[in-house]
């Protein structure tokens, strides 16, 4: 795949570079240093690094403490573990507390692969969704996980980041104007008039690549890029709704209570057009790799481009 580049290595080079700059800047891993790329930055800021060991609820704890005191907590851990062990420090010790913490989650979707169901990370984007007062962000590609990285540490704000594990296609270029990184808008990729393809993290990259297809059979397709889960761009979805008449949302994420769930609930109640949700099913998923999986569910160009032509059979 061209430009490709991993989304974990551009958020800790990046990092490194905040915290050069910020004595502030505190990084606590459990046990994840190789899994967030994070070996560089211990070796150049130990003073500034923590590790708490295989213990993510005492991670994220020890990061609401750090804020407390004014310190900047960065933390680093598997998506996977991060959202289902510690679910409750994140919602009571950051979110519900109003403190300071960026929390980075490596691996998400299925990214860990033949690791199987006890890795993936299926249900994140319906849990943190509920949590008020925490930022949500899915970005697709090294560019935009820099670009969003800088701005969101202009913040004070409690901050999760969803990126997945291995190299992924540039979506973004330098000369696009990634900077500054916009809270809760999404990006127009491509216009189109048939339809709308919204998705997020490395689903917008297969997004893309479906919507060259279909325009080779004729079909104009809309592409969104929702890069922020939360808060969330309605106003793009109802006028996606408006004009292009048919919704296929494209997510990396169980079918039920996320990107798809969120868009169904905007699209009911304010210009109600057909939407189908394209996600992972709601199964224990087979073993392979993440691009043999989005092969096996229909989540690459090809498998997004069908369900794109079955959804225009539904449109009015």
């Amino acid at each position: 795949m061209p430009n490709s580049k991993a989304c974990r290595e551009a958020y800790t080079t990046v990092l490194l570079e905040l915290a050069k700059n910020d004595p502030d800047i505190i990084v606590i891993s459990s046990d994840a240093r190789g899994s967030c790329s994070l070996n560089t930055y211990v070796k150049t800021l130990p003073d500034q690094f923590v590790e708490i060991g295989i213990a993510e609820q005492n991670e994220i704890g020890v990061a609401a403490g750090l804020s407390v005191v004014g310190k900047k907590p960065y933390v680093c851990a598997p998506a996977c573990f991060l959202t289902a062990r510690s679910l409750e420090q994140i919602k009571v010790d950051v979110a519900y507390s109003h403190q300071n913490v960026k929390i980075l989650g490596v691996s998400g979707g299925i990214s860990y692969g033949a690791l199987g169901a006890s890795h993936h990370t299926l249900h994140d984007i319906a849990a943190l969704r509920c949590i008020p007062d925490l930022t949500l962000i899915i970005p697709c590609d090294a560019i935009q996980t820099a670009a969003a990285l800088r701005s969101v540490a202009q913040t004070k704000d409690a901050v999760f980041f969803r990126i997945g594990r291995e190299k992924v296609p540039a979506v973004y270029t330098e000369e696009l104007g990634m900077e500054p990184f916009v809270f809760g808008k999404a990006n127009t990729l491509k216009e189109g008039c048939d339809l709308t393809l919204v998705a997020c993290g490395e689903m917008v990259y297969h997004a893309l690549e479906a919507a060259t297809l279909l325009k080779t059979q004729g079909i104009e397709a809309r592409v969104l890029d929702m890069a922020t889960l939360k808060p969330f761009d309605e106003e793009a979805i109802i006028k996606a709704a408006g004009e292009t008449g048919a919704i296929l949302t494209v997510e990396e994420h169980s079918i039920n209570g996320g990107l798809g769930a969120t868009v169904s609930q905007i699209v009911c109640a304010n210009h109600p057009v057909p939407v189908t949700t394209l996600g992972l099913p709601d199964e224990y998923l087979v073993t392979g790799t993440s691009l043999e999986l989005f092969s096996e569910y229909g989540l690459d160009a090809k498998g997004i481009a069908e369900s794109a032509r079955k959804l225009l059979q539904r449109k009015r």
